[in-house]
């Protein structure tokens, strides 16, 4: 039971790309994975993030359990936790590590630019 956080009720956490020096610095390693950060709302922070130390003590792996937007299972490994209060309640943060590719980012686009890119297949 310790070795993962489990989102229980919910939607899917969303990710969001990491791009800070020193959360870069867990990304070292023989392969390459990519880094994103979720935030979860929480009543016992402090203890989820306790429970991380203890495995990163052990040496072990903790991972982020939750259903995708399909309803499938899936689990990533947390890299890094950390608790705060806010006006809404306690926040849970999260960063995770999966394999280059694998983490779905929203991006905005503009209209214009969809229809520039737009092929043409009425010849």
């Amino acid at each position: 039971m310790d070795d993962k956080i489990t989102i229980i009720e919910g939607p899917p956490p969303s990710f969001e790309l990491i791009d800070d020096g020193w959360a870069l610095g867990l990304n070292e390693g023989p392969g390459l994975y990519d880094l994103a950060l979720t935030r979860l709302r929480t009543f016992n922070g402090p203890a989820l993030v306790e429970r991380c130390h203890r495995a990163w003590r052990r040496r072990d792996t903790i991972f982020l359990h939750y259903r995708n937007d399909y309803g499938l299972e899936e689990k990533v490994p947390i890299m890094a936790a950390r608790s705060s209060d806010s006006n809404e309640g306690q926040v849970l943060y999260l960063w995770i590590r999966r394999k280059a590719g694998e983490v779905e980012y929203d991006f905005d686009f503009d209209a214009d630019d969809e229809d520039d890119d737009t092929p043409n297949f009425d010849n």
